[in-house]
């Protein structure tokens, strides 16, 4: 995971820069200042869009857009797992050619980003085809295993309106491909970010706190203690970053004197930003309180991370600073409201949403078959009444002590019900 700003001016971070030596002429002001605000507004967008999505992934009946719970014990572990595939990668450019790996990641992430941005700009497009468009439903599934044991291993459904967003996204990946311009970087960069925000959801605020400060000192390490990522940054020849260039009113499109945003700096903080959307929602208050307080948080500190980087001409492991604002931001919001206690309580995974329902007791029958079914059928073909709130009244209804009465009641009325008592009395 790359997540760092850098600065192009000490060569921490020159994507597609010269390796020769040579020296770049310095970037004017009006250049820093654009190549800075443009990868704070890309940084923003996923987020706040990503964030929306989550709410209605959430809520969503399609297998295939299922969101992805990270939980507290996946969260403790994600900084282990990161530094270890940090630090292959380091390996590898340092053993192998370099040439040869990026051609292999090219590929991987050529089909990757492009079933990406296909997804992030499908409900867009949506809006854009006429009532009139022969749409037809497609499924892809693969299984392993027959009989009980078959068990699904892609469960993908689709539509010909996704098939043509696939189609355009195809146009993009081409061009990634053979040129690797820092446009199509992006276009990669912003799917993969938004997709992530989308589908990744932590299940509580514990979770994304232990999640933020873990990879708050994996990144504090591995920008300030070794070189190590700095220097995959910049052999990584992947969609893994947002880059802008800051000579790009004076070379135009060609521009390749670049500063850069890595993606875990949009990702991480994001997927807790949209976990507060879903709690903001949850309190069923119409406000949107939290959200607005981390997102502005976000800015906040992305625009300090910049701040300091400039000053001191050195990359910044962006989430020193996203960290600390983006959680005691809405920590402080909460206290001022005495919501603490509802806010890590909040279980995402625990929503009980319309379309999934819930078994919340088994009750216990007694009586013959025939009985039973009988009975069930009246349940069916009668009126629906409010389920007693006594547990003792629950237990009756299903229980009842004379069996006598069980058979009675399908009679229909209660004076027949009665009537068959009196004469088993006597």
């Amino acid at each position: 995971m790359d997540s760092a700003v850098s600065d192009p001016h000490n060569g921490s971070a020159e994507a597609g820069g010269p390796t020769n030596g040579t020296t770049r002429p310095p970037s004017t002001p009006e250049g820093i200042a654009l190549a800075y605000g443009s990868l704070l507004l890309m940084a923003l967008l996923p987020i706040f869009f990503g964030a929306l999505r989550s709410v209605r992934c959430a809520r969503g009946k399609n297998a295939s857009d299922m969101p992805e719970t990270i939980t507290s014990r996946d969260a403790a572990r994600f900084p282990i797992i990161a530094s270890c595939t940090l630090l292959g990668l380091y390996l590898f450019f340092k053993i192998f050619s370099q040439e040869y790996i990026n051609l292999l990641l090219s590929m991987y992430f050529f089909v990757l980003g492009i079933l990406a941005l296909s997804h992030t700009i499908s409900p867009f497009m949506n809006k854009f085809f006429p009532a009139s468009f022969p749409n037809r439903q497609y499924q892809l599934l693969f299984t392993q295993g027959s009989g009980e044991n078959k068990e699904e291993i892609v469960n993908y459904e689709f539509d010909t309106k996704d098939l043509v967003c696939l189609g355009l996204s195809s146009i993009v990946g081409v061009w990634y491909l053979l040129r690797k311009h820092w446009i199509a970087n992006n276009l990669f960069g912003l799917a993969f970010s938004l997709n992530g925000v989308e589908l990744l959801h932590l299940n509580n605020v514990s979770t994304g706190c232990i999640l933020l400060g873990g990879l708050f000192i994996y990144d504090v390490f591995w920008v300030f203690g070794t070189n190590v990522m700095v220097t995959v940054a910049k052999s990584f020849e992947a969609p893994i970053k947002l880059v802008f260039p800051q000579d790009l009113l004076e070379k135009g499109l060609e521009a390749d004197n670049f500063a850069m945003l890595g993606l875990g700096d949009i990702v991480i903080p994001g997927i807790f930003i949209a976990l507060l959307l879903r709690f903001d929602i949850s309190l069923k208050k119409n406000t949107h309180t939290y959200f607005y307080t981390s997102f502005a948080a976000y800015i906040f500190g992305l625009g300090l991370t910049i701040f300091i980087m400039h000053i001191f001409k050195h990359a910044q492991p962006a989430l020193l600073y996203l960290v600390p604002t983006c959680i005691g931001f809405p920590v402080l919001v909460a206290l001022a409201k005495g919501e603490v206690t509802e806010m890590f309580s909040y279980e995402s995974s625990a929503e009980i949403l319309p379309h999934t329902p819930r078994l919340t007791h088994f009750p216990t029958v007694s009586g013959s078959p025939a009985s039973l079914a009988d009975s069930m059928q009246q349940k069916l073909a009668g009126p629906r009444r409010r389920r007693p709130q006594n547990p003792s009244a629950i237990y009756e209804e299903s229980n009842p002590k004379d069996p006598a009465a069980a058979t009675e009641s399908k009679e229909g009325t209660e004076a027949s019900a009665s009537k068959g008592l009196e004469k088993k009395e006597k």
